[in-house]
């Protein structure tokens, strides 16, 4: 189980540096132009200089000629075809058969870039290999080695391919020879030939070697994993020779090479892998390369795959589209029937909160009413139990009073009755009347005075003597709180004129600082003790 989960982690991290790698390409791709500049500042310092030499400086104007070359010759065929050609020219005017032969083996390692095979031969064969330098000598066989194993894959034909290989082979024996043991240059064609003999893993390990532990040139690197990627291509370490080819290019790209097949091969196996939009996308930036060189050969073989390529791509981005097509229809179908089921649900949870609304108010009326007839209830039998027991008093007195009157005229004392009918104070009664009448009402509003006055200014409000309840204002508006709002009902209770009860009504309205019928309206808003408790 402990493997299994490390197998997992060490896929996922493998995975995601692959992926890294190629989202690292798309960067250094889109500063490609910025290398670009760089490469072109390099060389138009050099022209200044090499055309400000004067000719009478063959020597030096040789010297500036060959950085030049050495600067265009992975970079523009026709530019690098000048200086090599200037360079031919110098080396004769300054008698030079070393440097002219050397000019001649640069002139055909452009040549052989730009997929020129019968020049590239015709220029080499006519290079005496005696009079080369060893480090000449050592680019000259390199170049021949190249040269016969391009043609030999070109050609890829059963009789001429092993013949050219067979060739080749034995000019990088001399290559192997001319260079230094331990050397990247030994180390590398050591390898390469191992490769070209189909013993991969032999040359696998090399070329691992050779970047893992050598101090290589941007240059060197992107050869030797371009040479590892095809050994991995090869052996069908899939993932292992893209990343080679990653890297590869990366370093072509920050180094400004055109000159190189390693954009091409990586693009042609990401299409054989399946990956259409990737291989597409590289194969173009692989053709811009080949023509920006002017690699002839190299537009030929990529014209010859990239319309394959675009086809599929073109039908990929088509199925696309569709699905996307699809997916928009859907999506919008989908948003749409929201958007219809979201405004129905508006709807009804808008009529929803209107009968909520309905609900809340019938409620609230009906608190309203429950409360007043709660109120109208305890009103009714606070002043039904009072007025039961003046009633009752009243009838009794009126029995005492018959009896006396009766025993008056049975013994025919009726001198006595006006003595005992004035003995009746009317005016105590009425009083006495009043005095329950607020003490009822005071016991049911006992915040009645207070809230009354809270209508008026304080100069103009009405509270009553020490030795009163309710004075008149109050009592009538008290009787206009227990609902008798007719003047002739108010002044037969109080024994006033009705005029008399509707001047004590404007006088105190006017004095009021709530208007119009609003003012008995707040009246009638004066609540009642809560009866519940």
């Amino acid at each position: 189980m402990r493997n299994l989960v490390l197998l997992i982690l060490l896929l996922a991290k493998t995975l995601n540096g692959f992926a890294d790698g190629f989202n690292q390409l798309d960067q250094e791709l889109g500063k490609k132009s910025s290398y670009d500049k760089q490469k072109e500042a390099v060389i138009r310092k050099l022209r200044v200089q090499f055309y400000s030499v004067s000719s009478s400086d063959p020597q030096n104007r040789f010297n500036l000629c060959t950085q030049l070359y050495e600067q265009y010759k992975s970079y523009q065929y026709d530019s690098a075809f000048v200086y090599a050609d200037k360079l031919q020219a110098l080396s004769r005017l300054l008698k030079a058969p070393a440097k002219e032969a050397d000019s001649k083996v640069k002139l055909g390692f452009i040549l052989l870039s730009a997929g020129m095979f019968r020049e590239t031969f015709e220029v080499l064969h006519t290079v005496n290999p005696r009079v080369l330098t060893d480090s000449s000598r050592f680019d000259y066989y390199a170049l021949l080695a190249r040269a016969n194993y391009d043609i030999a894959a070109f050609n890829h034909d059963l009789h001429y391919t092993p013949y050219y290989n067979r060739l080749a082979n034995k000019y990088l024996d001399s290559v192997i020879l001319l260079s230094k043991p331990g050397s990247y240059e030994h180390d590398y064609y050591i390898n390469y030939q191992q490769y070209k003999n189909g013993k991969y893993q032999n040359a696998e390990a090399g070329f691992e070697n050779l970047l893992n532990h050598h101090h290589l040139t941007q240059h060197q690197i992107a050869i030797v994993a371009s040479t590892l990627g095809n050994a991995y291509f090869a052996t069908g370490q899939q993932q292992n020779a893209d990343e080679m080819m990653v890297k590869a290019v990366i370093n072509d790209i920050q180094t400004s090479t055109k000159e190189t097949l390693a954009l091409f091969w990586l693009a042609e196996n990401l299409y054989k892998s399946g990956d259409v939009k990737n291989a597409y996308q590289y194969m173009q930036q692989a053709m811009n390369d080949a023509e920006f060189y002017g690699a002839r050969q190299r537009q030929i073989q990529i014209s010859s795959v990239l319309p394959i390529i675009a086809a599929q791509n073109l039908s990929l981005t088509e199925k696309e589209k569709a699905r996307f097509l699809i997916y928009l229809v859907s999506t919008t179908f989908l948003t749409l029937l929201l958007v219809l089921v979201s405004v129905k649900l508006f709807k009804q949870l808008k009529d929803l909160r209107a009968k909520e609304k309905i609900i809340a108010d019938s409620n609230a009326k009906l608190e309203m009413i429950n409360r007043k007839l709660t109120e109208d209830t305890h009103i009714k039998e606070e002043y039904i139990g009072y007025f039961f027991d003046i009633i009752s008093g009243y009838i009794l007195k009126l029995e005492k009073l018959k009896r006396s009157v009766d025993m008056k005229l049975s013994v025919r004392k009726y001198e006595d009755i006006p003595a005992i009918i004035h003995a009746i104070q009317i005016k105590k009664e009425r009083e006495a009347l009043f005095r329950t009448f607020d003490q009822v009402f005071l016991k049911i509003f006992p915040n009645f005075i207070a809230s009354f006055n809270a209508f008026f200014k304080k100069e103009d409000q009405v509270w009553p003597k020490e030795h009163e309840m309710l004075t008149t204002d109050l009592r009538i508006f008290a009787l206009v709180r227990l609902g008798i709002t007719d003047n002739a009902t108010i002044a037969k209770i109080l024994e006033y004129s009705e005029k008399t009860i509707y001047v004590y009504k404007m006088r105190m309205k006017a004095k009021s600082l709530i208007q119009g019928e609003a003012f008995e309206e707040r009246i009638m808003a004066i609540q009642a003790v809560d009866v519940s408790k």
